[in-house]
């Protein structure tokens, strides 16, 4: 059976492209890959997602998605995807072995922020460890918190947290930034930043305790191992888009990211459409991932009613 819609992906914008495509009667299969719901499951509360005024946990938010779409007939698998084939119609997508075909296909795979690689990182995760300053920086006002990187990516999380907590310091393994000069003079002429050079994050302590309360450092150049009391520690090295399976199959640019043609979801292949963090390297919130996963199914309906 050939179906009319698969979608790969299973954050925001994966469970809202299903719920307007299942809405619109194109029963819609989705495959919730490695991480269902996306990286809102490691997301302690969410506040800034519209209709939740007391705010949401993020699993929580992801299961009300998932029923709402699952209410309209979306159906769901819960297996990766290993590889796809969108050379020729219908669209092949192969999951568990098995082959399924497709009219069109939505990518939503998102991306996954790049970790320091930590155990006690793992196990802080959402516990005052985060990489979105936009998504947590509330929760921080008035606290002491760390900021891990020395690029573009960092500088804007570091100016952000100031706007919330009573200091920032930024640790970077080298000994200058890489980011971009008009960023660097910005927070250096920051006086809630600081910066400290050369030096690499150990370990975050506080796992007994629940909670991120500081964190052990290394100078790379000295040797010298260092403690330093702190609330909440932002890994800003990069997002990297899970996207893959598509080289050779779609257009990518050079980060990886799907390209799209910048008014629509629509991308260089007939009948596949991306979504979300897959394809989005400058917003990446939750709502923006819904309304490009809202974006794609409507395309999705207009690409199949044309015939």
């Amino acid at each position: 059976m050939t179906r009319n819609l698969i979608i790969i992906g299973s954050g925001p914008a994966g469970w809202t492209a299903a719920l307007y495509a299942a809405r619109a009667a194109l029963a819609p299969l989705i495959f919730t890959g490695p991480e269902p719901g996306g990286q809102l499951t490691t997301t302690s509360e969410v506040e800034n997602f519209p209709g939740f005024p007391k705010g949401i946990e993020g699993p929580e938010l992801m299961k009300l998605l998932r029923e709402q779409a699952e209410r309209f007939g979306a159906e769901a698998v819960e297996q990766s995807v290993e590889r796809v084939d969108f050379s020729g119609e219908p669209k092949k997508i192969w999951s568990g072995g098995v082959l399924y075909e497709t009219k069109t296909a939505i990518i939503a795979t998102g991306a996954s922020a790049k970790r320091l690689g930590l155990a006690s990182e793992k196990a802080l995760y959402g516990k005052g460890v985060s990489a979105c300053a936009t998504c947590d920086g509330f929760f921080f006002r008035g606290k002491e918190v760390i900021v891990v990187g020395g690029g573009d990516a960092a500088m804007e999380e570091a100016g952000f947290l100031t706007r919330f907590a009573g200091s920032v310091t930024i640790v970077h393994r080298r000994d200058a930034f890489r980011a971009s000069k008009i960023m660097q003079e910005r927070v250096l002429a920051n006086p809630k930043i600081s910066v400290v050079w050369n030096t690499v994050v150990e370990e975050i302590l506080g796992v007994e305790a629940g909670r991120v309360t500081g964190v052990k450092l290394k100078n790379l150049v000295t040797g010298e191992i260092s403690e330093k009391k702190i609330d909440g520690v932002f890994a800003a090295i990069g997002h990297e888009p899970n996207t893959k399976i598509f080289a050779g199959q779609l257009a990518l640019d050079e980060k990886g990211y799907v390209v799209t043609d910048g008014r629509t979801t629509v991308t260089s292949v007939s009948g596949v459409f991306a979504a979300g963090d897959a394809a989005d390297h400058r917003y990446r919130q939750a709502v923006t991932a819904a309304g490009t996963g809202c974006m794609a199914a409507l395309d999705v309906e207009k690409f199949l009613a044309a015939g």
